[in-house]
């Protein structure tokens, strides 16, 4: 990597990662003052795993829906084009213990989960492309790891 991306996610060595961890990728505050943090949410590691696609389309609806229990302060919550994690954004939330506390709340709403919300053609975009086992199976496997969420980079 010569030169720097304009993506902040392209100027990070995907092979130093050690997922799944929970990272700040990104400030940005807008001319009245609000700031967005941007958070990478990894579940895998890069180049190594995914999540298969079916499991990460039900995990997003739920993860939006539910996560918005938790905090006003959601802008927004979408996946990695990898499908190897999520981003999630917050504006005027600087509180990097106060995600992790988010995101662990809102995978156990997904493990308690008995359907995915919106999950029809009125409502999604694919509907037939769902799996509750999937998002089930995604979310546990990052509960389990909750200790380490917050070391991103492998020791060396």
């Amino acid at each position: 990597m010569d030169k720097k991306m304009n993506v902040e996610s392209f100027n990070l060595d995907h092979t130093k990662v050690d997922a799944p961890y929970v990272r700040l990728a990104g400030i940005k505050e807008g001319e009245h003052g609000d700031v967005i943090h941007k958070y990478d949410i990894r579940f895998k590691q890069p180049n190594a795993e995914h999540m298969d696609m079916p499991g990460l389309h039900s995990l997003e609806h739920l993860m939006a829906e539910n996560i918005r229990n938790y905090s006003d302060r959601v802008v927004d919550i979408s996946p990695m084009g990898c499908q190897t994690g999520f981003y999630v954004s917050f504006i005027n939330y600087d509180n990097y213990d106060g995600v992790l506390e988010i995101l662990e709340k809102t995978l156990n709403d997904v493990m308690n989960a008995k359907e995915v919300p919106a999950c029809n053609e009125v409502q999604c975009g694919w509907a037939a492309s769902h799996s509750l086992e999937g998002a089930h199976a995604i979310a546990k496997e990052m509960l389990e790891h909750k200790s380490s969420w917050n070391v991103v980079f492998k020791e060396e």
